[in-house]
């Protein structure tokens, strides 16, 4: 199960990915929390201790100067495009309640599609964890997908769209969907978030349009104090567990019924 999580800055995307992520690893699944929003704020909505001391990949640049063998500065310069990153996932990621959570962080220079080493490290260590890794992966996006290539988008089992029932988040879903649809993503999914009405779930579905909606997170005081209190809100909200269960369902439903037959069923 590869999953990627969009949507606009603050619509409730990183509390859904940390919802799956937690539902998958609670079950004794192997699961991998990535967190490419520049906000950074999935390994916090996880509980991980002191996440302020994480150092997001996209900084460390003596590491991927060496893995991209990266020489010069400046226009110009040589590296590697295929650089070694196997062994990233385990050195980098912390572990809590069953989650290996790792930062990659964001591209400031450049544009999001530059030929620098950092790009290419990081776009090549997502490509390894969809596509050469079995364990289940969430990737929590920002509202763009630049560090997604068509190969990679390819190993996606869902693109998920957060949206709230306002027309900008709406209108950012649109855009996501169009970007999707550019490099070759197949299964693109919607939840709706903060949703306090059987008007604001009507809102949500007509703005779907046919993009399939998988289930909604509620509008929840506890999810709120949970923010407040820099706790987990998964563990705080009897509601969003329920909720989380019912999107994951909705979603392994359809990605199993669409899955091609093995040789000989």
């Amino acid at each position: 199960m590869k999953l990627a999580i969009s949507g606009k800055g603050g619509v409730g995307k990183t509390t859904l990915a940390a919802a799956l992520a937690r539902s998958f690893a609670d079950e004794g699944k192997a699961v991998y929390a990535i967190d490419a929003d520049p906000d950074s704020n999935l390994a916090s909505a996880l509980g991980v201790p002191d996440p302020e001391s994480i150092v997001p990949l996209v900084s460390m640049k003596e590491l991927i100067d060496e893995r991209t063998e990266h020489k010069g500065e400046g226009y110009g310069a040589f590296f590697k495009l295929n650089p070694h990153v196997s062994d990233i996932p385990e050195k980098f990621s912390r572990i809590v309640d069953g989650v290996h959570v790792l930062t990659l962080g964001t591209i400031y220079k450049g544009g999001g599609g530059c030929a620098c080493p950092e790009n290419v490290f990081l776009r090549t260590l997502i490509s390894h964890l969809i596509l050469q890794r079995d364990e289940v992966v969430l990737i929590d996006f920002e509202a763009g997908l630049e560090h997604l290539g068509r190969a990679t988008a390819r190993g996606i089992g869902a693109l998920i769209v957060v949206v709230e029932p306002g027309r900008r988040a709406v209108g950012t879903a649109g855009v996501i969907r169009r970007l999707a649809s550019d490099i070759g993503v197949q299964n693109l999914f919607i939840v709706g978030s903060k949703v306090a009405s059987d008007t604001h779930r009507e809102f949500i579905r007509k703005a779907a349009e046919d993009v399939p909606v998988l289930g909604y997170l509620p509008y929840d005081e506890d999810i709120l104090q949970s923010d407040l209190e820099g706790t987990v809100a998964y563990d705080q909200s009897a509601v969003l567990r329920e909720e989380t269960g019912r999107i994951r369902a909705a979603l392994e439903k359809t990605l199993v019924s669409e899955a091609p037959a093995k040789s000989g069923d």
